[in-house]
């Protein structure tokens, strides 16, 4: 399923239109970003939870020509899946 797919279904669902569905989700995923960026996680009882994890730095292999190099430490988001979530899934 991809974004258009998802507007799609969200406007079925609760009754919106595509335009109103598309704002709902872009105002979703805005809000998450913005949290993670303030280094708050965002839980959804039942769904999962939304955090930022840091990675420290660390030495690496570059592929090509097998030479170290020093990877930047970097704060990536992540995503727990919640029991309801998991329930539903298996």
């Amino acid at each position: 399923m991809n974004k258009s797919d998802l507007i799609d279904s969200i406007a079925a669902s609760a009754g919106l239109t595509k335009a109103d569905a598309g704002r709902a989700l872009d105002a979703f995923t805005g809000n998450i970003a913005s949290a993670l960026q303030q280094g708050q996680s965002v839980s959804l009882v039942g769904f999962g939870t939304f955090s930022v994890k840091h990675r420290k730095a660390r030495a690496g292999r570059n592929p090509r020509t097998g030479e170290t190099i020093q990877i930047k430490a970097s704060n990536n988001p992540s995503f727990k899946a919640g029991k309801a979530l998991k329930d539903a899934v298996n």
